[in-house]
């Protein structure tokens, strides 16, 4: 029998914000954040990504994270742990690009090339661009934050409005032609 998944629901503007986990040794461990997407039922997403699982149940640690979620949606700050988090479905490469985005702090961005020179992998945006399009985490790893070096916002799983409003409520100022300020990029 595989592993038995669970999931948690957190609604959202947006609409819900789904949170799939399985339970590992005595603690939770989250293995996906879904964002929601126009006219599709978050649940049934999960049920597709995990079909070995979909029971809709929490457990301490899970409503504390789902609260934390809840607040990051309110525009609040948010100090997300990644102690819960299950990256083992990430490579390497993502897991340090993942690691590296989480460092950029609210209020701030970067680019994606910046990103790739932190990393020591030059010209590699857009390797940082597909690690982060596939970043099993959004919100807790805030690839929002990671937009082009001309100021556009790039992509973003949740869509760019998401995306935007996210940057927004982190205190990020666009311009008339819908760049962000220079003065938000993180040096």
């Amino acid at each position: 029998m595989g592993i038995a998944y669970a999931y948690e629901l957190i609604a959202s503007p947006f609409g819900d914000v789904g949170l799939a986990w399985r339970q590992k040794t005595l603690s939770p461990c989250i293995v996906r954040i879904f964002l929601p997407r126009k006219n599709v039922n978050t649940a049934h997403l999960i049920n597709q990504a995990f079909p070995d699982g979909g029971v809709r149940r929490s457990h301490s640690m899970i409503e504390k994270i789902c609260r934390q979620i809840e607040e990051f949606m309110r525009g609040n700050p948010v100090d997300f742990s990644l102690e819960h988090l299950d990256m083992s479905s990430c490579s390497t490469f993502q897991q340090k690009v993942l690691l590296e985005n989480k460092k950029i702090p609210r209020g701030r961005v970067s680019s994606y090339g910046k990103l790739a020179g932190t990393i020591l992998v030059p010209g590699g945006a857009r390797a940082v661009g597909s690690a982060l399009a596939g970043n099993p985490f959004p919100i807790i790893i805030p690839c929002h934050r990671v937009i082009r070096s001309s100021g556009e916002l790039g992509g973003f799983g949740g869509g760019l409005n998401m995306k935007r409003t996210f940057l927004e409520m982190e205190g990020i100022v666009f311009d008339s032609r819908g760049k962000v300020h220079q003065e938000y990029f993180r040096e």
